[in-house]
């Protein structure tokens, strides 16, 4: 029950000295300020993280967090990560497998007995991998209704819903609906709730202070970007949707400098047993999409290339890890385009490539 507590115990000091290193400003880099100079000035801006050898070689802001009051972009910007939140949602769910509290091969039915009969055979892993079959909460809500919708919201629309697209297993498809799911395990689970067990044992024993799953009314993101989009040739703020509040599928805030420290903790044990990490890196199933030849527990797999980009109303973002190069890539930026995925490989290219 307590073990997690020893294992903290002489690692937490040593993940915040090691993201204090990140506090360290880095000079301009004209390459790099040349890729984002469409971020830079009075608009919605971005932030850009470089890690190497666990080290910042680059870090940096861009534009504005807040566009009505001029706030900038700076390394501590806590941006909406969107689907970057899903490779939490899945350490969530290793670290109570870890604890005894559940296994990934539980029959998803034994934590919410409520879903109908076609999903007897659904598991966890199958929610963790994309191979549920589960039908998108999005396409269930009525458009009429501008209410946000939570993860317990989705639980009960799919609780009508006796279909799924595929028998579970057999297909891969992309599913928000069953990472909203997996946050509701988390809490049954775990007995206490998603954001709060997020911050107990992931957030705070990292380091990772400024870092939420956001719930309003809850807590205050400090340091908070507001996302915009392009509408008509002007900025626009469009901060939320009727989807915003779903925490399992994208509702974690953070910046560069707390995600610093949740890429050290992808080294080593301070956080998860070694096994527990090869399980959300390594292909847990075949996809047909771009660049992602493979799919884990909240991570997409391109050979020795782990990544995940999160996009939601007025954000967009990328985290690009090469674990073997010891090289990672993070783009956060709130707005709603472009997609900084081609971005962070070039700039990733810059460490890969020695000619650079």
């Amino acid at each position: 029950m307590c073990r997690w507590k020893s294992r903290f115990a002489p690692l937490c000091l040593l993940a915040f000295a090691s993201a204090a290193g990140a506090a360290a400003p880095t000079p301009p880099d004209p390459g790099i300020d040349g890729l984002m100079q469409r971020y830079d000035g009075q608009v919605p801006g971005a932030a850009v993280l470089v890690l190497k050898d666990g080290q910042p070689v680059f870090r940096r802001g861009y534009g504005l967090a807040v566009v009505e009051d001029g706030t900038p972009v700076t390394p501590a910007t806590n941006f909406r990560l969107a689907s970057v939140s899903k490779q939490f949602t899945a350490a969530a769910i290793l670290l109570l497998a870890e604890d005894g509290r559940l296994s990934i091969d539980d029959p998803l039915k034994k934590w919410l007995p409520g879903l109908p009969a076609v999903a007897d055979a659904m598991t966890l892993r199958h929610l963790l991998s994309h191979t549920s079959g589960l039908l998108d909460y999005e396409d269930l809500m009525d458009p009429a209704d501008t209410r946000q919708v939570h993860d317990i919201d989705v639980l009960h629309l799919l609780e009508q819903e006796n279909r799924t697209y595929f028998a579970p297993g057999s297909d891969y498809r992309y599913s928000n609906s069953g990472y909203a799911l997996l946050a509701l395990v988390v809490g049954k689970a775990s007995g206490s709730d998603f954001a709060s067990f997020l911050r107990q044992r992931i957030f705070l024993p990292l380091g990772m202070h400024a870092t939420f799953a956001h719930q309003d009314g809850v807590d205050e993101v400090p340091e908070r970007a507001y996302g915009y989009s392009e509408i008509d040739g002007h900025w626009q703020r469009t901060d939320q949707s009727t989807t915003s509040a779903v925490l399992g599928d994208g509702g974690i805030y953070s910046s560069l400098d707390d995600l610093a420290r949740w890429d050290a903790a992808l080294y080593d044990e301070r956080l998860l047993r070694r096994a527990s990490l090869r399980l959300a890196s390594s292909p847990a199933t075949a996809t047909p999409e771009p660049d992602v030849p493979h799919y884990g527990f909240g991570w997409r797999i391109n050979g020795d290339m782990l990544w995940h980009s999160g996009e939601s109303i007025g954000f967009r973002n990328v985290i690009v890890r090469y674990p073997k190069r010891k090289l990672t890539v993070i783009v956060l930026s709130n707005r709603n385009d472009p997609e900084p995925y081609p971005l962070a490989l070039a700039i990733a290219k810059r460490w890969l490539d020695p000619e650079r």
